[in-house]
């Protein structure tokens, strides 16, 4: 393994290749500082919002859509943000990215009203989106054999790291020093990573591809409506006018992507690819999981803080040990997962989600934080071991030819499994005036999905055989 040495490159961390050359580390820093802060914001509100509701008066549709028009606009740009790097340079997205995604930050932290920061948040998923589909291909240009396994090695501890990081960040940010502090403390890291972006990182070529407008344009759009329409349902009621236009909407948006990829020349999403079942099953193991194990936490932490009375320093330590369970089990496990079958480790890991909200019925024996740690452990655990996997499942799934859109595909149902989960969760929990038997609800609604969607990708996957990981991660993959 190449050592990196200190004094004698200075400023510029780097190994040597065979030749002797040197290799710089501030093109990994660069991606890393990306990485970290567009996954940082996936969580880092989850814990704030009961303060960020209070201070700008947002109700619960307001609320929802905080936390969750962000992973929304990640999932519904994140297919098409690939080809845009393709045709524009990755260097050239990925700094534009990362403009686009300070100053959102920057709005965020100004905002004085619910709109305002919904408006930020949406801006800063799209500008993650252009980071997040460029980041990977970037790592693999810049980097070779020992020092490229290494970079992959690092950008994924720091890829795991920041979700933690967000949620326990948000938590003492938002109790001492305001919610504010969530979005403006970030601002020197936006400022960095663009700095370093600029600097260090190389071009990549670009490539004559055209971009699929009609398939980008139609699944951002059916993927927010039928948010609009689960988020709208719980406040409005389900036959409420503004919540039967988002569906119909969501079903026009949803039917004329499907008309745009068949007819399409370069569609983002190729139609033949459902025609394999392990791809299916891939997506439905994404989709679930995330749903799952992540989509009651905003709703777990308003019921910690209004309900139990717990700070918001105490609310991030509790959801943290969800997160912490989830890096320790990828960290030992994952290397010797990929010998296993996919149906065993995506749908079995599913099922075991599924089983650990399952679990959650324990608050009825006792509504106090300690009846959450079994939902916390097992799902963490069980995220634990679908997570390190997807990527090379997913690009296992289907020919050669398709695997960086199988990567892309399995990566954005993710996004949109937790931009769901989020929203259905939040409507049962204001169902039930978010009451201990709200997140109990929530929790129910989380396992029966994954249980059945996991049990289904076992089904689905029972071919597939995943041997080795791919020689780089495909582009939108962890």
């Amino acid at each position: 393994m190449s050592r990196i040495p200190s004094a004698e490159t200075g400023a510029e961390a780097a190994v040597r290749r065979p030749d002797g050359s040197r290799v710089s580390w501030l093109p990994l820093v660069a991606c890393c500082l990306g990485t970290f802060l567009l996954l940082l914001f996936t969580t880092i509100v989850t814990v704030a919002l009961p303060r960020i509701g209070a201070d700008l008066h947002a109700g619960f549709g307001a609320q929802q859509w905080i936390i969750d028009v962000y992973t929304l606009a990640l999932a519904g740009l994140l297919l098409g943000a690939g080809s845009l790097s393709d045709v524009l340079g990755g260097r050239r997205v990925y700094t534009v990215g990362l403009v686009a995604f300070g100053l959102a930050t920057l709005a965020c932290g100004l905002a004085n009203t619910p709109l305002m920061l919904i408006a930020g948040r949406a801006v800063q998923g799209l500008a993650g989106a252009a980071m997040f589909a460029t980041i990977l291909p970037l790592i693999a240009l810049t980097y070779t054999g020992r020092a490229r396994a290494t970079a992959f090695a690092v950008w994924g501890a720091v890829a795991g790291a920041a979700s933690a990081v967000g949620t326990v960040g948000g938590g003492v940010l938002s109790e001492h020093l305001g919610w504010r502090s969530t979005f403006l403390a970030a601002l020197p890291l936006c400022a960095l990573a663009l700095i370093l972006a600029v600097t260090s990182l190389p071009d990549m070529p670009s490539t004559p591809v055209r971009i699929d407008w009609p398939g980008i344009v139609t699944v951002s759009v059916a993927v927010t409506s039928l948010a609009y329409t689960v988020i709208a349902g719980g406040d409005s009621g389900w036959t409420a006018p503004g919540t039967l236009l988002g569906l119909a909407i969501a079903v026009a948006a949803a039917t004329g992507f499907a008309l745009a990829e068949r007819v399409g020349a370069h569609p983002i999403l190729p139609p033949a690819l459902f025609g394999t079942r392990a791809f299916v099953g891939v997506l439905l193991a994404a989709f679930a999981y995330y749903f799952a194990a992540f989509g009651a936490l905003p709703d777990i932490s308003t019921w910690l803080q209004t309900g139990l009375r717990t700070s918001s320093s105490a609310t991030s330590l509790v959801l943290t040990v969800q997160l912490a369970v989830f890096v320790v089990v990828s960290g030992l496990v994952s290397g010797r997962l990929h010998g296993l079958p996919g149906s065993w480790t995506l749908g079995g890991g599913t099922v075991a989600v599924g089983l650990g909200c399952l679990s959650g019925l324990a608050l009825h024996l006792g509504a106090a934080w300690p009846a959450l740690l079994p939902f916390l452990v097992v799902t963490g655990a069980g995220a634990g071991v679908v997570s390190p996997v997807l990527p090379a499942v997913a690009t296992a799934s289907v020919p050669p030819s398709h695997a960086g859109t199988a990567g892309a595909a399995a990566n954005s149902a993710r996004q949109l499994g937790l931009a769901l989960g989020v929203a259905t969760c939040g409507t049962v929990f204001h169902s039930f005036r978010g009451t201990v038997t709200g997140v109990t609800g929530a929790l129910v609604v989380c396992g029966v999905l994954a249980v059945v969607c996991g049990a289904l990708a076992a089904r689905l996957l029972r071919p597939v055989r995943d041997l080795t990981l791919p020689t780089a991660p495909s582009r939108d993959g962890r």
